[in-house]
């Protein structure tokens, strides 16, 4: 069998501490791979020699690149998986797809402005590459078994979701996401919020708010509402809620005391757990499953559930959100801007985003 040939944008460098500067999401990616019988990784490129080199050394890659374009011309790549940080994903991807890639596997958020979200997802689709964003909590116990009880009808009919994070770009782009598969990837018919940035914060380089509020009203008519910053988060007490006309699913933040999962359905006289095993809100095995799902996608030609058309879903309420602190009022989707409001306000002076002191 003719392995598929896989290579890496951005290898970054482990820290000795993940976080908002850097977590070297690529080794993540690989360790994916690796397990994956159909694949051989055979390339990367990283603006650092030496991040290239201790990537390529800990995978057995033969090849190393500073320039992510020479390699997708050298290389005839059928697989890559893109690392860097947000505001060069939109760019990435598509010279991927301009390549002939056939699989771009990219990091979460999509790109740092709605514009560049949309155009990547337009020229993947021109040339026909399947284009995934890791939003690797589709494949958690946690929240595949609260699908599972959505479907099942053990609450009745989905009428609010409710989810508390971070911040709304970045660590929210999981959460908005996980709302989206609770719900059957209903689009937003309209989003309304409000957002404060008095102090400034970057994940990744990107612009998020301290704190702010989001309500979504959903296609399909179920209500979703965000919380975001410290405060907000306390308040909700919870990750994730989904309240349906005949019950209530909730998941905690930890699995310790637990449980991970519990619902109440009319009826119960007490809330039922569900075992989620050892799994919590960001695995063990999430990355690994992704990427095994992705690559077997492509094989058998059908749409991942990480696709390109999924994320825009969330990227789409996301910036609305931004969107909606910018005008001061509702928005009624689909949205119709290409930049980035926050990043907009900043550079406007309409937020204050000063340097925390």
């Amino acid at each position: 069998m003719t392995k598929l040939k896989v290579g890496f944008i951005g290898t970054g460098k482990m820290p000795e501490r993940r976080g908002p500067m850097g977590y070297a999401m690529a080794y993540e990616h690989a360790e994916g791979y690796k397990k994956l019988e159909a694949c051989e990784m055979v390339a990367c490129a990283d603006i650092v020699q030496e991040n290239a080199d201790a990537f390529a050394k800990k995978y057995g890659i033969q090849r190393t690149y500073l320039n992510y374009r020479e390699m997708l011309e050298k290389e005839k790549l059928d697989v890559v998986s893109v690392c860097t940080w947000p505001k060069l994903h939109a760019e990435m991807a598509i010279a991927c797809a301009q390549a002939g890639v056939r699989l771009c596997h990219c990091e979460k958020p999509m790109d740092l402005t709605f514009g560049g979200s949309r155009r990547m997802l337009q020229v993947a689709a021109q040339f026909g590459m399947h284009l995934n964003f890791n939003h690797q909590r589709r494949y958690g116990k946690p929240f595949r078994e609260t699908k599972r009880l959505i479907d099942a009808g053990e609450i009745g009919p989905v009428v609010r979701m409710e989810a508390a994070i971070g911040d709304l770009y970045d660590g929210g782009t999981h959460w908005v996401d996980m709302l989206n598969y609770f719900n059957g990837e209903a689009p937003p018919k309209w989003v309304i919020g409000q957002i404060d940035a008095r102090t400034e914060r970057r994940v990744f380089g990107a612009p998020v708010e301290w704190q702010g509020i989001c309500h979504v009203k959903y296609a399909n008519g179920v209500s979703g509402l965000f919380v975001t910053g410290g405060e907000c988060r306390a308040a909700l007490g919870i990750p994730f809620r989904v309240v349906g006309a005949r019950g209530v699913i909730e998941i905690a933040w930890d699995p310790k005391p637990g449980p991970m999962l519990r619902y109440w359905k009319e009826g119960s006289p007490d809330w039922i757990a569900v075992d989620c095993a050892n799994e919590h809100l960001h695995g063990p095995g999430y990355i690994d499953r992704a990427i095994a799902d992705a690559v077997d996608c492509l094989l058998a030609g059908r749409e991942c559930e990480l696709c390109a058309r999924h994320a825009m879903n969330a990227t789409e309420i996301i910036f609305a959100c931004y969107e909606s602190s910018r005008r001061r009022a509702r928005i009624d989707c689909p949205l119709d801007i290409s930049d980035n409001p926050l990043e907009s306000m900043i550079a406007h002076g309409d937020v204050a985003f000063a340097p925390a002191s």
